[in-house]
């Protein structure tokens, strides 16, 4: 159960994190980095996987670039899910998702 609320707090941290260094990426409240956080969690878990197994051949075409729009499809659509969440833009959700992923992949490993 703490790592769960650890992961979760860093998901949030990494988001406000984002949110700072990406024009067109607000979040409204500390009520909508919560809630995204916690969406974002539940999508990677449960629909992001689904994704990636009927996606593969294109990934697998693309050498990956298929998993990486995956990654931004899912943050763009917990962006409308969300209330006081928005990205502005595909080409912000695509500068997001690669933000993101390298900040949450740097806090993570500072938590280990």
């Amino acid at each position: 159960m703490t790592k769960l609320i650890i992961k979760l707090l860093l998901n949030a941290f990494a988001l406000m994190i984002v949110a700072y260094l990406v024009p067109g990426f607000t979040l409204g409240s500390y009520q909508a980095v919560a809630v995204a956080s916690v969406v974002m969690g539940v999508v990677n878990t449960f629909i992001k996987p689904v994704f990636q197994v009927l996606l593969f051949p294109i990934s697998l075409i693309t050498l990956g670039i298929g998993a990486f729009l995956i990654n931004v499809l899912l943050l763009w659509g917990v962006s409308y899910i969300v209330p006081g969440f928005e990205i502005s833009s595909f080409t912000v959700a695509v500068i997001s998702s690669a933000v993101l992923s390298l900040v949450s992949m740097f806090l993570h490993k500072l938590a280990q």
